[in-house]
């Protein structure tokens, strides 16, 4: 369980703004331990498979916007109008990619970062404090929900994003005085 990993990336809009430190900042103060990291512009084809992860998420991702926004459509069509604004989105600029390591690090990262929408994010989250944007918003403007941070949403998805951005060589293991503070069951090896 110390072991679990998790996917962070800074998209385009958090590295224009200077928040590459306070979004590690945030995450390294719980605990979690950084094992991965890099930046690059993703392409189109990187983007796409990275939303793709699960073969449904087209369809999935579209009936449940026509589902909040009550209406009759195609969820494929639907879904596929999404893609294309997340890929553009996170194709516009440099991102920074992260692997962070520690118990339970999905869901305290989920917990962390906030909702997608950061609107309704609560006030000490990442997108709570540092994004005012909406889905309102982004749809008048035919685009995504700007929110800083993508954040895996399980386990199994974490172990596939990963595996997507990351070659194996990438990831380093390696053990920090903090893992015995954190996960030690007596705190053994911290006196001399």
């Amino acid at each position: 369980m110390t072991k679990e990993r998790t996917l962070v990336i800074i998209k385009p809009d958090g590295v224009q703004r200077n928040l590459i430190g306070e979004v590690i900042q945030r995450y390294e103060k719980v605990g979690l331990k950084l094992v991965g990291t890099k930046m690059l512009v993703p392409t189109d084809d990187q983007a796409k498979k990275h939303y793709t992860t699960d073969p449904d998420w087209v369809e999935k991702t579209g009936k449940k916007v026509l589902e909040i926004a009550n209406k009759e459509g195609n969820s494929i069509e639907e879904g596929e109008k999404i893609l294309k604004r997340l890929s553009r989105y996170i194709t516009a600029g440099p991102i920074v990619c992260m692997v962070w390591e520690g118990v339970h690090a999905v869901e305290v990262v989920r917990k962390i970062t906030g909702g997608t929408e950061p609107k309704t994010s609560d006030v000490g989250t990442i997108r709570g404090d540092y994004v005012i944007d909406s889905y309102e918003l982004a749809n008048i403007d035919d685009r995504s929900v700007r929110n800083i941070v993508h954040a895996s949403g399980t386990v199994e998805e974490a172990k596939i994003e990963i595996d997507h951005w990351f070659d194996k060589g990438e990831i380093v293991k390696y053990t920090l005085i903090q893992d015995a503070v954190l996960y030690s069951a007596d705190l053994k090896g911290i006196v001399e």
